[in-house]
């Protein structure tokens, strides 16, 4: 039997598929925080925190004044907090919901959720913080706007946020090119892939196929690949998906 993408999508736990499961390997958070130029100045807020070993880094590596991490996990905020304890760390954990946690003093925000009702309900919040405040998320800006500052798949959006005027113009500025093609999706899926760190490679390899006919669908549909016609690698693994994955992404194609 095939299942289309979104099927197959629907078929994971859904906690990994909001990002709230997800958690960030150290080297990631580490380039993250020199990404964002993470300093002895900075009120560091982890949205979504896991374990709390972004808190741990952000205190114990880059000093920043100081350090919060929420999540509405009671067990891992027990992880989070025998692991500060350990390490002598002055930071705090919330068992809460993000949407119910205010954050007016932050500098620095780490925010990687996926599931669009979350994101825009945090965009009230987040357009209210203080000129200046950088909120870092993970793969794409935050809901229509453009970026500030990008090392894919990090990105910096900073208030005041400027708004993007289309999709088309956010897609093109997330990517630093004029088009979109085959090398373009592969390249920045596979930093991805890396990024998130998953830990067998065949996984590595499947998620950086589906990521990439994913940015390249996207960007087909809104007119912005390089050329009409379909690229023959992303044929081939369309192919790939269907005949050893019954999975199928043809028909998110717009005809």
């Amino acid at each position: 039997m095939t299942l289309k993408i979104e099927e197959y999508l629907q078929s994971l736990p859904q906690g990994i598929m909001s990002g709230e499961d997800v958690q960030l390997n150290e080297r990631s958070l580490k380039e993250i925080f020199k990404f964002v130029e993470l300093g002895t100045d900075d009120i560091f807020y982890h949205l979504g925190c896991g374990d709390g070993r972004g808190i741990q880094i952000a205190l114990e590596q880059f000093h920043v004044k100081s350090a919060v991490g929420i999540d509405n996990d009671s067990k891992k905020i027990q992880v989070a907090n025998q692991l500060l304890h350990e390490k002598n760390l002055d930071g705090k954990f919330i068992c809460k919901d993000i949407l119910d946690i205010e954050f007016d003093d932050a500098t620095t925000i780490l925010f990687w959720f996926t599931d669009y009702n979350i994101i825009e309900k945090m965009m009230k919040k987040f357009e209210k913080l203080k000129e200046g405040c950088k909120i870092i998320t993970i793969w794409s800006p935050l809901l229509g706007c453009l970026p500030s500052k990008i090392e894919f798949p990090f990105i910096i959006n900073q208030v005041p946020f400027k708004p993007a005027k289309d999709l088309q113009e956010q897609i093109l500025a997330i990517f630093g090119v004029k088009c979109v093609d085959f090398v373009t999706a592969w390249e920045f899926a596979e930093r991805y892939t890396k990024a998130i760190g998953s830990p067998e490679a065949i996984n590595e390899r499947f998620l950086t196929i589906i990521q990439s006919l994913m940015i390249w669908i996207n960007a087909k549909n809104l007119g912005v690949t390089c050329g009409d016609e379909i690229p023959e690698p992303i044929k081939a693994y369309m192919g790939i998906l269907r005949n050893y994955f019954n999975i199928e992404v043809e028909h998110l194609l717009k005809k």
